[in-house]
């Protein structure tokens, strides 16, 4: 069998993986998406392992290890999923941006004049911080 073969299925499993994870919204799919993309990684470790004729079979003991990632990915991520799904009650990513900081509270007041603009009248001075002129 030629390399062409597994490379082309690694590459529509990677085309796949890269659309869900840029469409979808919902996390879960979103880490299956993710895993397409791995398995996509696998398969090309393996076929290049296989057609390369490696003595050390480097690209089977990669393959063992990104697999033994993704396994503590998969179980970190659905953690978090499953956290967030307690508190916030949806999965939706779109939902989930209020996770961001905030913009500061300061950030409406930027229309008052320096110097406090309040109603006392300093006869048109303007005074420092501490209270002098």
């Amino acid at each position: 069998m030629h390399v062409v073969y597994p490379v082309v299925v690694s590459a529509l499993l990677f085309s796949i993986g890269v659309y869900g994870v840029l469409a979808r919204r919902n996390t879960i799919l979103v880490l299956m998406s993710v895993e397409l993309i791995l398995n996509a990684v696998n398969l090309n470790l393996v076929a290049f392992d296989v057609w390369l004729g490696d003595r050390l079979h480097s690209g089977q003991v990669l393959t063992l290890f990104v697999i033994v990632i993704a396994a503590a990915e998969v179980g970190l991520g659905l953690a978090i999923i499953l956290a967030l799904y307690r508190n916030r009650r949806t999965v939706d990513l779109d939902h989930l941006r209020d996770l961001a900081e905030p913009e500061p509270a300061d950030a409406a007041d930027n229309d008052a004049p320096p110097g406090g603009g309040g109603a006392a009248d300093d006869g048109g001075r303007r005074t420092r911080r501490g209270g002098t002129p």
